[in-house]
């Protein structure tokens, strides 16, 4: 199914600021057939930069970068092009990151794993208007799980505590644990 082709305006530039290096690949190639210039990042000092030398009229910045913050980037962004549209993506879904990431600027909030129709419905989307509901939303299993992963890594990967947060049975946190992510 293709999508309708959406009006970017007279500057279709777009800064993709992300770590992972296949999936910044993926997305900048993909955005590029819908008809952005754009521009990568692979961490907040490199999105700093381009974000103060050539700020873009669109964003797509992940939350948690090696070196940093995005909502860093986002600030900067924000300051030198105030019109700019900014999509905040990150693997660890929270209303406080959320909240706190459209308090800073950021148009919308998106959990990984995001695709290309979703982040562009999330960019071109007008302001009074909701985007279309994700085509392939994320199961409830894999929301569970995602959950008990960011509380695991917040834990620092300590078993019992996460089990203890979690009021779950430190063996049933275990079997969880060892299993493939679902879909």
């Amino acid at each position: 199914m293709t999508e309708p082709q959406r009006d970017l305006g007279p500057d279709p530039s777009l800064l993709l600021v992300d770590d992972d290096e296949p999936f910044l690949k993926r997305l900048a190639k993909a955005m590029e057939k819908r008809g952005f210039q754009v521009e990568t990042a692979g961490s907040v000092a490199a999105g700093r930069a381009i974000a103060t030398a050539r700020p873009p009229a669109y964003a797509v910045v992940d939350l948690r970068l090696e070196d940093g913050n995005g909502l860093d980037v986002v600030e900067v962004l924000r300051a030198r092009r105030p019109d700019s549209r900014i999509v905040v993506l990150t693997g660890y879904g929270a209303i406080a990151t959320a909240v706190a990431a459209v308090k800073i600027g950021a148009t919308d909030y998106l959990s990984k794993p995001a695709d290309a129709a979703d982040i562009m419905n999330a960019l071109v989307t007008p302001d009074d208007e909701l985007p279309p509901p994700p085509e392939n939303p994320m199961s409830a299993d894999r929301v569970r799980w995602e959950h008990i992963q960011r509380v695991y890594e917040l834990c620092d990967r300590n078993v019992s505590e996460t089990a203890r947060r979690l009021n779950m049975h430190r063996r049933t946190l275990q079997r969880i644990l060892a299993k493939r992510s679902p879909r």
